[in-house]
């Protein structure tokens, strides 16, 4: 018999699992791009590449009305939209056949991977009393979400076709549905209408936190999604010998996400341990020179600088979830997310458009450079967060009652 311990056990499992099916289904089409443009009869990945900018426009747009509804109409339910429209979509993309059905039916996948974010990891925080840790397997489980879409794609193209890629984690979202329908625990009531706050900043202090989180948001979005999306043509145009390999290519790719999620778990436990502004300015401090030796590096030594620096692009991820977590009380925790996501996702979606266009026109070399100036913005960002001390002072003036 399976008690209310257990229950809440699974539930973490299965919303570990949603944030992988989130990133991988957004991720198959980047690794398959180039595969998907032959058949389309599109002469370059560049070419086809902006066709994928509704889905993630929809995934940033979209974190607005779904951080809304998971607090106002609950988490439990929005999760359950969540697995089986994913697997629903998935589905749909694989009888598309040529550009923009592609681009209609990713844009539709978009819609329902908005929701994970600003409802799972709130969610996911309800059951926790560490949060550094558990924003860091959260984040290694969608880390390694990015590392199967390479190295499942990969084989799938070689060894069955790019429509399979989609068809599987389809089939495993829709399974996962059925398992978290039976085993999330039902919720009392709606975040929004629980009465006893835990957190409540003076107006000043919340929007100044806010501020630098979204802004943080938007320049981490942007390195991220330029640099998953674009890391499988970058090795092809560094290492040319996986031009024709794309199996050795998913698995070298697994390889770096794989090692690159370590960081997230490391990371949460310093967060746990140490003031957040302390360990971001240290990460993300380590980002530009980094960025900047990959610019003019080649071959193997390539591949080397690229796990570094996703090292570095992955282990700042948790921040933000890690700043709500401590600064935003949980009544209101989804639709801060939701915000932040709209705001931060929806810019950097134009990171996912620019991707082909930019290497098309000026090359990896300028790409990376730019990615390094953007990382020096997020340490300037960083350098604006109020320290903690001050923080919790300027919550117990404003509100001593809080719980």
């Amino acid at each position: 018999m399976i008690g209310i311990r257990d229950d809440f056990r699974i539930t973490s499992l299965l919303l570990n699992i949603a944030h992988a099916i989130d990133h991988l289904m957004l991720l198959v089409f980047a690794t398959a791009v180039a595969t998907i443009a032959r058949e389309f009869g599109i002469g370059r990945w560049e070419d086809l590449m902006p066709y994928t900018t509704g889905a993630f426009v929809m995934f940033g747009i979209g974190s607005l009305p779904s951080g809304r509804l998971g607090d106002l109409w609950g988490r439990r339910a929005m999760m359950l939209i969540y697995f089986f429209g994913m697997g629903g979509s998935a589905l749909l993309i694989t009888l598309t056949q040529n550009a923009w059905q592609l681009a209609l039916a990713l844009g539709v996948m978009g819609v329902f991977a908005s929701i994970y974010h600003p409802v799972g990891i709130p969610m996911l925080l309800r059951y926790t009393s560490k949060p550094g840790i558990t924003i860091g397997i959260n984040g290694m489980a969608g880390n390694l979400g990015i590392a199967a879409a390479a190295i499942s794609t990969g084989f799938f193209i070689q060894y069955a076709e790019w429509r399979t890629a989609f068809i599987v984690p389809g089939v495993i979202s829709i399974a996962c549905g059925l398992l978290f329908m039976k085993f999330a625990p039902v919720e009392e009531g709606a975040p929004a209408k629980r009465t006893i706050r835990q957190i409540e900043l003076p107006p000043a202090t919340r929007n100044k936190v806010f501020l630098v989180m979204t802004m943080l948001a938007i320049t981490t979005s942007i390195l991220f999604n330029f640099t998953t999306n674009g890391n499988g043509e970058l090795l092809k145009a560094r290492l040319p010998i996986l031009v024709e390999q794309p199996v050795l290519l998913g698995i070298l790719l697994a390889i770096v996400y794989g090692l690159s999620s370590l960081s997230q778990l490391a990371v949460g436990r310093l967060i746990d341990r140490f003031p957040i502004r302390n360990v971001m300015l240290g990460i993300i401090a380590c980002q530009c020179p980094v960025f900047l030796l990959a610019a003019f590096s080649q071959g193997w030594t390539l591949y080397l600088v690229m796990i570094v620096f996703m090292v570095l692009v992955f282990g700042s991820i948790p921040f933000t979830d890690a700043i709500i977590a401590r600064f935003v009380d949980d009544s209101i925790r989804s639709r801060v997310s939701g915000m932040r996501l709209a705001v931060s996702f929806g810019v950097s979606s134009m990171a996912v458009w620019a991707l082909g266009p930019a290497v098309k026109a000026a090359g990896f070399d300028f790409a990376l450079l730019v990615l390094g100036a953007v990382a020096i913005c997020s340490l300037l960002i960083t350098w604006q967060l109020p320290d903690e001390q001050s923080i919790r002072k300027a919550s117990a003036a404003h509100s001593p009652q809080t719980a």
